[in-house]
């Protein structure tokens, strides 16, 4: 088959995907043969971008989703200046590439698609997980014609009833409470755009159009739309409870599971408790040299597998640690990458404690306590630290700071000490590749 590269157990092969910040190529599993596709992402260009949060989210979300109607992620593989997504291969390519050759969809296979589109939104939801661009570009289709769910750049993760605020989607397809800039739900929004692709698909074309985006979001915000000729009342119903600008009156999930023409040969998408419960713990391979890529794993000290989601955290800016944890004042957690020794990594642990007026507790090797020596004029209360030093390689560890008591203000001073100490090499110069995890706390 003719591969250039390899990375990991994955070769490398022809690009089936590009974007202005990443390429997804075909890969192929040397140890299983099968196919996957391999999103490869130029940190560089992310960080000069500022888009160091839709990394996070994308590959957050599709860690926690696991359905068969949404691209699986198998694993992460991250060196200094790119980042591996290794994801499941959908053969059929984009459902827009389909709907250009055949321009409209038979009702039969448009309500597939969207039956299956609504499981995986419903699962989503259902997760908290709120998409945000859902498109035909972002529907893919496997070799036996289901649909997957892909990008998830621009999703969110929500508690149920939390109000977003963001202004982000694809113009055609995007909510009329989302272009008015105001407080908007997800699952609404997400169900809007649903109902756009299901017209799209029934019709062969959008359903709001226009070269001006001015007047394209006032056709949206009014939703001005004529169905075609040939759709049935039952199509015309359903899509106009959907496509209603007031997102309160808009069709629900469950609304939709029984409409009638909805359940017209309609096989709930199958989750079983294993794909429920699957533990994506990813042996990622790191490199001392950019970009260079090896066959060794990194392992802790106990042979349990470093988790590439906090490995990633060593390089500048994509720390992924904690994004889903419920952070709360009374337990502050941060997570930085360190690339010394434990012992060195201890050393200028003590160094930042001591800056902070904190006395240092040796608990064991690579645990420490940290105390508030005397009370502070700025501070209501004293408060303990807890640092925890685990070992990836001989120079490489992973620090976690965990504040059991007190306020943030001296924590937050401590950790930006820390973190700019261990950008410090052995000889006094700046390493740029170590993690800033220190942000500030709200």
């Amino acid at each position: 088959m003719g591969f250039a590269a390899s990375v990991g157990k994955y070769h490398l092969g022809r690009t089936i995907g590009e974007g202005n910040f990443a390429k997804v190529k075909l890969g192929f599993n040397m140890d299983t043969n099968d196919r996957v596709a391999i999103k490869i992402i130029d940190k560089k260009m992310v960080l000069d971008n500022k888009l160091m949060d839709q990394v996070k989210r994308e590959i957050s979300t599709m860690k926690l989703l696991h359905h068969p109607n949404i691209v699986k992620i198998h694993e992460v593989i991250a060196t200094k200046s790119k980042i591996y997504l290794v994801m499941e291969y959908a053969s059929g390519g984009q459902l827009s590439d389909k709907m250009l050759y055949l321009k409209r969809l038979e009702e039969k296979e448009a309500r597939k698609y969207f039956q299956q589109l609504i499981d995986a939104v419903d699962y989503c939801h259902s997760k908290g997980v709120y998409h945000r661009d859902l498109k035909p570009e972002n529907l893919l289709l496997d070799q036996e014609g289901n649909i997957k769910v892909s990008d998830f750049g621009l999703s969110v993760l929500k508690k149920p009833g939390d109000m977003l605020s963001t202004s982000c989607g694809s113009p055609s397809y995007v909510a009329p409470e989302v272009i008015a800039h105001n407080n908007y739900e997800g699952a609404a929004a997400d169900m809007w755009s649903c109902g756009v692709i299901l017209f799209e698909l029934l019709a062969g074309h959008l359903p709001f159009e226009d070269r001006s985006l001015t007047n394209l979001y006032r056709k949206i915000t009014r939703a001005e739309y004529t169905c075609p000729a040939w759709f049935t009342d039952e199509q015309r119903r359903l899509i106009s409870r959907i496509l209603d600008p007031l997102a309160i009156r808009r069709a629900t999930v469950a609304e939709l599971l029984e409409d009638e023409w909805f359940r017209v040969d309609y096989t709930p998408s199958p989750v079983t408790e294993n794909e429920e419960n699957v533990n994506l713990d990813i042996s990622p391979v790191v490199s001392d040299k950019t970009d260079e890529i090896t066959d060794q794993t990194v392992r802790e000290k106990s042979n349990n597998f470093i988790n590439a989601f906090q490995l990633i955290a060593m390089s500048n800016d994509l720390d992924l640690s904690g994004l889903f944890e419920k952070q709360e004042n009374s337990n502050q957690k941060t997570k930085f990458g360190s690339t010394h020794s434990v012992d060195e990594t201890i050393e200028k642990i003590e160094v930042a404690a001591k800056g902070a007026c904190l006395s240092v507790e040796r608990i064991n090797n690579s645990k420490i306590k940290l105390h508030q020596r005397k009370k502070l004029a700025r501070c209501k209360s004293f408060f303990t630290v807890s640092a925890e030093v685990t070992e990836v390689t001989p120079t490489n560890c992973v620090v976690e700071i965990s504040k059991s008591a007190g306020e943030l203000l001296v924590y937050n001073e401590f950790c930006r000490s820390l973190s700019n100490l261990l950008k410090e090499n052995t000889d006094g110069s700046s390493d740029l590749q170590l993690s800033e995890a220190c942000a500030e706390q709200n």
